[in-house]
């Protein structure tokens, strides 16, 4: 029988009983190849499955679906119509009271015609009477102008008085533009045509009824054609 070669003598080195065993063990507890298994471990193609898309990747994360609005229901929709027809409702209410709360329009803002007529004669008439004059006649009438030097100015609206308790007395009061608030004009004489043109309540920056009246008597006091003079 021939020899079994030693191998120190041969030079080589024997396999120990692990390395003999080594690759049974090894092929053991290696994983299978024939199914494919997941794994934590990152790896540098594979994307993020937060940051894909569904389209790049189906492992990819899918936003939270939002839940459909939910419509309200018909009593609800028709508390809110009513609510709005209430509103729309109350706001001509809301109209009517604060036209209620203003003031109602003075008598000056009148159109000037009317004004005079209906306002300012009766209550000349009566402040002069209180005056101690009883013959007062007062006339409204839209003529040339009794001044020497404005015959040829248009005619103007005029307020007509005289009375003959002492002679003949006259006065006229211009309202040149058909308004309480324009420029007014005064004149007055006794048997004979006025002279001088005046200007009347010049200063004042509202005419109201009482001013007008007041003014007047003031300057036929001036005058001393009122109470004992």
């Amino acid at each position: 029988m021939a020899d079994e070669t030693n191998h120190n003598q041969a030079g080589e080195v024997a396999p120990s009983t692990v390395d003999k065993q080594a690759p049974s063990v090894a092929e053991e507890h290696a994983p299978s190849t024939d199914s494919p298994e997941a794994t934590d471990l990152p790896t540098a193609n594979a994307p993020d499955p937060k940051a894909a898309t569904p389209e790049d990747n189906p492992n990819a994360a899918k936003p939270a679906a939002v839940p459909p609005k939910r419509e309200k229901p018909a009593a609800a929709k028709a508390a809110t119509a009513e609510k709005a027809t209430d509103a729309t409702a109350e706001k001509p209410a809301a109209a009517a009271k604060a036209a209620k709360k203003e003031k109602a329009p003075s008598v000056e803002d009148k159109p000037f015609v009317e004004f005079i007529e209906q306002d300012y004669l009766p209550a000349l008439q009566k402040a002069i009477a209180q005056q101690g004059v009883q013959d007062l006649q007062v006339s409204f009438a839209k003529q040339k102008v009794p001044i020497t030097g404005f015959e040829s100015a248009e005619e103007c609206w005029q307020i007509i008085g005289s009375w003959s308790e002492i002679g003949k007395r006259q006065f006229n009061l211009y309202f040149p533009e058909e308004d309480i608030q324009g420029k007014k004009g005064f004149s007055c004489n006794e048997g004979k045509n006025p002279s001088t043109l005046e200007s009347f309540l010049i200063d004042e920056r509202k005419i109201t009824l009482d001013l007008l009246v007041y003014g007047l008597v003031q300057r036929l006091g001036g005058q001393k054609w009122l109470g004992r003079n």
